[in-house]
């Protein structure tokens, strides 16, 4: 295995991992409004497949070996501190959600509208960790499937959800979330001109 394909493969752990123990931490908590439709399954597989499956193929097996392909030198470099800002972001954006995460669209009773940690600069710094650890996986894995699969997925993912997540926060905090649309960005800060 070359040695970038494991430092994404400790990378794609420490994710899962993340990802575990903040999904363990809101186990049972109480559904109040759920958007879970046939959209967001086709959205969960096109992500598994394109975070997971493809990579773990190209990573243990030889079957996408035809799309592998040799980058500069630096820009696995590149991708190493994507990573490690993805993971921090990623860790840290949960962390501030607190009991308040799903996997998928919905709020939970007691749901409070989250300003604090990184999302008092952006409304949705998940999805922004999840855009630079697919940009490091793009150069980490020296493949055109494996590698940029994430991208594509996350793509997909980021443009069919956050519309409808948006819409949803609006119908149940209202006023609140409007006012907190015109204080931040999406996933980048808001530049303020003074």
């Amino acid at each position: 295995m070359e040695p970038w394909n494991i430092v994404f493969l400790i990378g794609f752990i420490i994710y899962v991992v993340i990802r575990g123990i903040f999904e363990h931490k809101s186990k049972g908590n109480e559904q109040l409004v759920s958007r879970t439709d046939r959209r967001e399954l086709l959205l969960m597989v096109i992500v598994a497949l394109g975070t997971m499956v493809l990579p773990i193929l190209y990573l243990f097996t030889s079957l996408l070996r035809f799309a592998n392909y040799r980058l500069p030198v630096f820009l696995p470099w590149v991708g190493a501190v994507l990573m490690v800002a993805a993971l921090w972001l990623f860790w840290r954006s949960h962390s501030d959600l607190g009991k308040h995460w799903s996997r998928t669209l919905e709020i939970q009773k007691g749901h409070q509208l989250v300003r604090h940690g990184v999302y008092r600069l952006v409304r949705h710094p998940m999805y922004a960790a999840i855009w630079l650890f697919s940009l490091a996986q793009g150069l980490l894995l020296e493949n055109w499937l494996a590698g940029w699969s994430a991208f594509v997925a996350v793509a997909i993912l980021y443009f069919v959800r956050v519309p409808h997540e948006e819409r949803m926060m609006l119908e149940f905090f209202g006023q609140d979330y409007r006012d907190y649309m015109q204080q931040t960005g999406r996933i980048f800060p808001r530049v303020r001109h003074n």
